[in-house]
């Protein structure tokens, strides 16, 4: 009896208070990941990794770290929509660069796809899931190689 008052009330703790949102269905990708444009590195301690993570996704932004930027280039979700084992995301198109990013030619070679992820468009990508802490993102070729969720220590 104890044991399912127990599962109850766990059960009871992860769902939204009344008035309070739902998670997204994209949440349980939330964090920082790392690899995907080269494998990730196997012994993978925290700081390595978070100290410059390839992907980190939230609520309302996936920001992705590119070979010639300082930066990482946010893009707002529009959409999240999840499936088996799968998500799939369109972005709010990118705004133009401004004239005086334009003349910056490292500016223009990572604004060439438009900040996308190397999918059929610069405003889609696809998560595919092969575990808690593991993703690849099918078809997207600016990301050939799996993902790894960084340790939180």
């Amino acid at each position: 009896m104890r044991r399912m008052l127990a599962c109850v009330v766990a059960l009871a703790a992860m769902l939204p208070l009344p008035g309070e949102a739902a998670p997204p269905p994209h949440a349980w990708l939330f964090g920082a990941w790392t690899g995907g444009l080269f494998p990730a590195p196997s012994p993978l301690t925290a700081a390595a990794c978070l100290g410059q993570p390839t992907i980190i996704f939230t609520r309302d932004v996936v920001m992705r770290a590119t070979l010639t930027e300082p930066t990482y280039i946010e893009r707002v979700v529009a959409t999240a929509r999840t499936g088996p084992g799968r998500t799939d995301f369109t972005f709010a198109p990118l705004a133009p660069p401004a004239a005086d990013d334009a003349a910056n030619p490292l500016t223009a070679l990572s604004a060439a796809p438009g900040g996308g992820f190397g999918c059929e468009a610069a405003d889609v990508l696809h998560v595919q899931r092969h575990g808690d802490n593991e993703i690849s993102f099918p078809g997207c070729t600016d990301f050939p190689n799996p993902l790894v969720r960084c340790p939180s220590k």
